[in-house]
């Protein structure tokens, strides 16, 4: 008669005697992740969109985050990567790391619709001994809440007993090239002792920077969401102060240079706050904070005071035209920056759309300028054209805003561009020099 294993030693988690280690969702974070993993063992890249396999088998990565060089080096069938659309190439792997975005509704509201499918799809390749790890942003509980479930009933297997699963956060911050993955030290977590040691161990092998091994899950996702939240406050707290020496009549930058003379002084700038995790975050724990009974006060006012920067800096930007006598509706106005930050393509959440919306209710001749934005894209995302190249530029224009300050930008002769009777020129970011704009935060 065969042995029967008793539950207790079945939930004990076992390192499998070979990784393979599957990576879902091949962005900003997932690519990174794969690339470095693929440096040291078999990797199977998954993505649900065909045309972003079939740009990254060219050894091209759309978001800039991997170059293309380190890329091609990993990429089969001479390297470790394998690349894929095809949900059954993950039937082998052993280990999924799941990588998609969790962006809000319409309403702010979490949207877990990506996770639940991914976790779907990782489900159906789920076998035992299985170890399942989210570096998605989530509010504590998701992973085991909200997660676990769907692939216990896509899988058929039992939680912490046939498989098991991790929280390891992202931190990916895109368009910067010296806070990387390896260089950022890395939370992580597990449902079991021995699944947190073999996610700690497993994230050690790729962070130079080292690994932060949280009690638990939750804690490792609370950790996480409050990381951008605090960020999200800091900057509404600039942006108000911007919002009141606007109407001193100081000049907020100023004040900031001063006030960072002392030691201890944080010094966040005003701007606008968008992006997939700074002006994501906050709601994500709001929403976990209101289902246990608590209405989050400072969190939502933050959110609420720079959801509403856009709008600001339009309508001061038409106050200065005005008192210039330049009349606003058929104004030609430059908008230069679409995406989220400089330096970046990515235009998810892009809080730019905020100050085009305004100036497109006045009617103006608008024209968006950024050789980082993907045209084809900002007009499926957001319905209207974007420049990508400073040949396209007129010299005629009205009222230029600088909104993103891409390297690109700094070669750039605004005097030139505007319209050389009466214009105006208002800088978001602080990157011009002092005197050379109308107005700015």
């Amino acid at each position: 008669m065969p042995q029967t294993v008793s539950p207790k030693l079945n939930s004990v988690y076992q390192k499998p005697a070979q990784v393979k280690i599957a990576v879902i969702g091949l962005g900003y974070v997932g690519l990174p992740l794969a690339v470095e993993f693929a440096a040291k063992q078999e990797v199977v890249g998954f993505d649900v969109n065909a045309k972003r396999i079939q740009g990254l088998l060219t050894g091209f990565d759309r978001t800039r985050e991997v170059e293309a060089e380190r890329l091609q080096a990993v990429l089969s069938p001479t390297g470790k990567l394998f690349c894929t659309d095809d949900p059954e190439s993950l039937t082998d792997c052993n280990v999924f790391i799941v990588a998609v975005p969790t962006p809000t509704d319409k309403h702010n509201r979490p949207d877990l619709r990506l996770i639940k499918e991914a976790s779907v799809l990782v489900g159906k390749a789920l076998k035992k001994g299985g170890l399942v790890i989210y570096e998605s942003t989530v509010y504590p509980g998701v992973t085991e809440d909200e997660c676990v479930p769907v692939l216990e009933a896509t899988s058929g297997l039992k939680f912490n007993r046939d498989f098991f699963a991790g929280y390891s956060p992202e931190r990916i911050n895109p368009g910067d090239k010296e806070h990387t993955l390896v260089n950022i030290k890395k939370i992580t977590s597990g449902s079991t002792p021995e699944a947190a040691v073999f996610v700690n161990e497993l994230y050690q092998t790729i962070v130079i920077a080292g690994t932060h091994l949280a009690p638990s899950i939750r804690v490792a996702e609370a950790a996480k969401v409050i990381e951008n939240s605090q960020r999200d406050i800091n900057i509404a707290f600039v942006n108000e102060l911007a919002k009141i020496f606007n109407l001193m009549g100081i000049d907020t930058g100023e004040v900031l240079e001063a006030a960072s003379t002392k030691w201890n002084f944080l010094k966040f700038k005003p701007g606008l706050v968008g992006g997939h995790c700074t002006g994501i975050d906050p709601y994500y724990l709001a929403q976990k904070a209101q289902e246990v009974g608590y209405h989050p006060e400072i969190i939502l006012a933050g959110r609420r005071l720079n959801d509403g920067m856009g709008a600001y800096i339009a309508l001061e930007v038409i106050k200065l035209m005005v008192k210039k006598d330049i009349p606003v509706k058929n104004a030609k106005v430059l908008i230069l920056g679409f995406t989220f930050k400089e330096n970046c393509p990515d235009v998810r959440n892009t809080r730019v759309i905020d100050i085009i919306r305004v100036f497109e209710e006045f009617e103006t001749d608008l024209t968006v300028y950024d050789p980082w934005a993907d045209p084809e894209e900002v007009k499926q995302e957001y319905g209207f054209a974007t420049l990508n190249h400073p040949e396209q530029l007129k010299n005629n224009y009205d009222a230029i805003v600088l909104a993103v300050a891409h390297q690109e930008f700094q070669e750039l002769d605004l005097h030139q561009l505007k319209n050389q009777q009466r214009a105006i020129i208002y800088d978001v970011k602080g990157a011009l020099k002092a005197g050379e704009a109308d107005g700015r935060l």
